[in-house]
């Protein structure tokens, strides 16, 4: 049998990543706007638990919700580069994207 591996990245997780984030641009007296919560994302799975396809027909049904926030930065790719370099928790993704304006 193999062993089942269960990862949970709880919202509080998410909120303090976010909040060290505006700690620092605000350190820098940077303008911020944000955080800023987009709707939870709900991918699910259904697959049969019987591989042969005999017997009664029950099913396991999986989950991966997606939370996403996003926060915009008013400053200079450099300070940005500083302030995003914080140590980030197991399981929350950033992605930074710098825009012309």
């Amino acid at each position: 049998m193999s062993k089942i591996r269960k990862r949970r990245v709880l919202p509080c997780i998410q909120n303090t990543v976010c909040a060290d984030l505006i700690r620092g641009a605000k350190d820098k007296q940077l303008k911020v706007k944000g955080p800023v919560r987009i709707p939870t994302k709900v991918l699910k799975i259904t697959t049969r638990k019987s591989l042969c396809g005999e017997g009664t027909n029950t099913f396991d049904r999986f989950e991966l919700r997606v939370h996403k926030r996003f926060i915009d930065l008013f400053s200079s790719p450099d300070v940005l580069k500083q302030i995003t370099s914080i140590t980030i928790e197991l399981g929350v993704e950033v992605e930074v994207t710098i825009a012309d304006s």
